[in-house]
């Protein structure tokens, strides 16, 4: 039961979002990320499905983009997700999409930096280096 149940879980990676739903993939990789992207009208949906170290949205950001671009032929003005998922405003003939907005994000995921200790105060300080999700 065990075993059904994680395949499941497993079966639901590579998922389109609602808005993308329907649509065929296109598999395209990009120096060492494989994404799966979508195309409906000005905005672009690139889910990451290679196992890959990526602790925050940072350096997967700029594959993804370059992915939509890939697929679409259309510049990618705004890019907004995570590791797993990002979506993009594409912008193909110059006029972009005026209306779209990003969604917030939900919540930060920090990993801490450096620590140390100051002289004669008796306080540790931290630093952290955190990324929206």
């Amino acid at each position: 039961m065990r075993f059904v149940i994680l395949c499941l879980c497993l079966m639901a990676c590579n998922t389109p979002s609602p808005e993308f739903r329907g649509l065929a993939a296109q598999r395209v990789t990009v120096d060492g990320s494989t994404f799966d992207v979508r195309v409906r009208g000005d905005l672009a949906e690139a889910i990451r499905i290679n196992m890959q170290y990526a602790p925050r949205f940072g350096p997967i950001e700029g594959r993804a983009a370059q992915a939509m671009a890939m697929v679409s032929g259309c510049s990618v003005t705004r890019i907004t997700g995570d590791q797993a998922l990002a979506l993009g405003q594409l912008d193909c003939d110059g006029a972009g999409r005026p209306g779209w907005v990003p969604t917030p994000p939900l919540g930060l995921e920090c990993y801490e930096i450096d620590s140390w200790h100051g002289t004669g105060q008796g306080r540790e300080s931290l630093e952290f280096d955190c990324q929206p999700f």
